[in-house]
């Protein structure tokens, strides 16, 4: 198994775009091939996000997606981890471990001051490897939303 890790560009939105709508079909979405072209087209077109692709054998099995963020408070910036999707064929193979080791080495070398995710409550086995990689729960506020639709 030869595993890599690469940026995404512009010319991996073929790739990506199945990806993206596998990874909102898990969440619950409807599968939107166009809406996932047109979203990650204007994420990469626009600089908005960063894309890692994972990649065995030259075949693309899973990808994460990072946005910008920042703290007032500490007046740096951070990135989000959005996004991480491994195809179920590809699983435990060390895989998700890569494109978290690879988001977190995009971040240092960007100067973040830290890199922050989420995930849902009964998402054992991601929580499992977040902790086995140094993450840490962050307890200290309760985070809100406000749907605007």
């Amino acid at each position: 198994m030869d595993l890599s890790i690469t940026r995404a560009t512009l010319a991996d939105l073929d790739t990506i775009v199945p990806l993206f709508d596998r990874y909102r079909v898990f969440y619950g979405k409807p599968s939107d091939p166009a809406l996932a072209r047109a979203f990650m087209r204007a994420r990469l077109e626009r600089a908005e996000s960063v894309v890692l692709l994972a990649w065995i054998d030259a075949q693309a099995v899973g990808f994460t997606q990072l946005y910008p963020a920042f703290s007032s408070v500490s007046a740096a910036h951070v990135w989000v981890l959005n996004d991480l999707l491994v195809l179920p064929d590809a699983r435990r193979n060390g895989i998700a471990r890569a494109l978290l080791s690879s988001a977190a080495d995009f971040a240092r070398a960007d100067g973040a001051l830290r890199l922050e995710l989420e995930t849902d409550h009964d998402n054992a086995a991601a929580q499992a490897l977040y902790r086995a990689m140094g993450w840490i729960p962050y307890e200290g506020t309760l985070r809100f939303r406000l749907s605007l639709d």
